[in-house]
């Protein structure tokens, strides 16, 4: 199995992951968050972008080995879906948030046969929501989604809900818990952060960036 600790360094390494607890970043939902998650960062690093390629594959190979396709999702997981399945020599495809508007109007794009077993290559799961949406376009298509597998995913309980819900395997290189212990350990945050930092992960939507008394 994968390193947790070394894929969350070599994200910290090259400030694919970002951390402010003082001045807190706003994400589209309207969310404020400690965090800022941006894998697309690695893709610049080319050492460091054969790491986590061969971890994924490593993921996909051992606990997905009957795959017969990989799926990335559109726009982030385009490259790492297309990486990993070149590294197993496997087919791939990747799905878009909706239909082309124009052309054939595709929303998977690639070729692709009723039944085969699909192994979903996302880069970040927060909620889940959009990831899962993916997974009901490929099952509405006739495939097989056997699991997914991301870089980093920050573990909300709201995800961990959906997916059991879905009743779908979904296996991640590294998380948020790991992240943070190491970058305490490296000095990269203060200690006594870590509090605030555990809190946003338990009610994200209502996190205001202070310490609940």
């Amino acid at each position: 199995m994968n390193d947790a600790s070394a894929v969350a360094e070599k994200l910290l390494q090259v400030n694919a992951v970002r951390l402010n607890p003082d001045q807190p970043f706003t994400w589209a939902s309207g969310w404020k968050s400690p965090i800022y998650c941006d894998n697309r960062k690695v893709l610049s690093f080319p050492y460091i972008r054969d790491f986590i390629k061969s971890e994924m594959c490593n993921v996909i190979f051992e606990k997905f080995p009957e795959a017969e396709l990989l799926a990335g999702v559109a726009t982030a997981g385009i490259a790492w879906g297309a990486m990993a399945a070149d590294q197993l020599k496997l087919p791939y495809i990747y799905v878009r948030p909706k239909p082309k508007e124009h052309g054939l109007g595709n929303q998977i794009e690639g070729h692709y046969e009723k039944g085969r077993k699909v192994v979903v290559i996302e880069d970040l799961v927060s909620t889940g929501k959009s990831s899962l949406q993916v997974v009901d376009v490929l099952k509405e298509q006739g495939l097989d989604v056997i699991g997914m597998v991301s870089i980093f995913t920050y573990g909300f309980s709201q995800a961990d809900k959906a997916f059991e819900a879905a009743a779908l395997t979904f296996y991640s290189l590294t998380d948020y818990p790991t992240l943070i212990g190491l970058a305490i350990e490296r000095g990269m945050i203060a200690a006594d952060q870590q509090e605030l930092l555990l809190q946003w992960r338990e009610d994200p939507a209502g996190w205001k960036g202070s310490l609940k008394v």
